[in-house]
């Protein structure tokens, strides 16, 4: 282990504490595989929520989320994507995940950068929270935006692990059913509140860097969170680039992704369409 102020490098893997958009212009052109993106949503929570119980629903109301107004969003976005668009290796990709409050923002802003969208993935939650005035269908998935980083890039799709998942048939675009993060994997704070409230559960990851990375191969997350792709990457011989700027968030992260190890077995256990799946993977590890 060894540390340069605020970079931290364990092994292959390197932990970035800092300002994304700050941190991004400081990595070298064309120098990862893959990039999965979870920047803020911009939910504009105007008051606070509550449940017909009258108590308190605990949402999204961190500074890291609050934007003045959608001009100010789309600059934030716009100055990432560029980022990433440099440092992303020509055949390289990109995941980007949002809600109907942003993705279609983002996706605009990819289009004009030149990235080359490959599918919209719905990712649909097994556990949503409830629409507890009524108003609205309750808000049940949210979308992932996979792009090559041009039309012409020699992109990695793993078809037949991603068949092997879905009782060897084509694995779909519109259903992707896993449950939001919770139970011991959700990681709580010294009052046994959530940690991050948006933790996204590692099933999720796994599908991402299974189907679009090789063993080896070196993953960008520049809204680390609390490390939820650095504990996959991990497990799957990926390597990893983290950046977080903040430290509680990026400490936790740490602590968790040393107690894991590379899997060794041959097999995965996914929910799917709550079923227990296996997959023999000795050929991407």
């Amino acid at each position: 282990m060894s540390y340069n102020n605020h970079i931290t490098s364990i092994a292959s893997s390197k932990y970035i504490l800092g300002d994304s958009l700050i941190e991004l212009k400081k990595l070298k052109d064309h120098s990862v595989d893959m990039v999965f993106c979870d920047p803020p949503y911009n939910l504009q929570l105007s008051k606070t929520l509550y449940r017909p119980d009258a108590t308190k629903v605990s949402g999204v109301n961190d500074d890291w989320d609050k934007f003045n107004n959608f001009q100010d969003y789309d600059i934030f976005t716009k100055t990432w994507l560029s980022e990433i668009k440099r440092i992303l290796k020509p055949d390289g990709c990109l995941w980007v995940i949002g809600s109907y409050h942003n993705i279609y923002r983002i996706g605009y802003i990819l289009q004009n950068l030149n990235f080359w969208i490959l599918n919209d993935i719905i990712w649909r939650k097994t556990n949503p929270m409830p629409n507890f005035k009524g108003t609205r269908f309750t808000n049940a998935h949210e979308t992932l935006i996979w792009a090559a980083n041009s039309k012409c890039s020699k992109y990695t799709f793993n078809y037949q692990t991603m068949k092997q998942l879905n009782d060897n048939k084509q694995m779909r675009s519109d259903d992707w059913l896993i449950n939001i993060c919770s139970g011991k994997e959700r990681l709580k704070d010294t009052k046994n509140q959530k940690l991050h409230n948006t933790q996204k559960p590692e099933e999720l990851l796994l599908r991402v860097i299974l189907s679009s990375t090789k063993p080896g191969d070196l993953v960008l997350d520049p809204f680390f969170g609390t490390g939820t792709t650095g504990v996959v990457c991990k497990k799957l011989g990926r390597k990893f680039i983290g950046i977080e700027k903040n430290a509680t968030y990026i400490k936790e992260a740490k602590k968790r992704i040393l107690k894991v190890k590379k899997i060794k077995s041959t097999e995965i256990k996914l929910l799917n369409k709550k079923i227990s799946k296996k997959i023999n993977i000795n050929s991407i590890l």
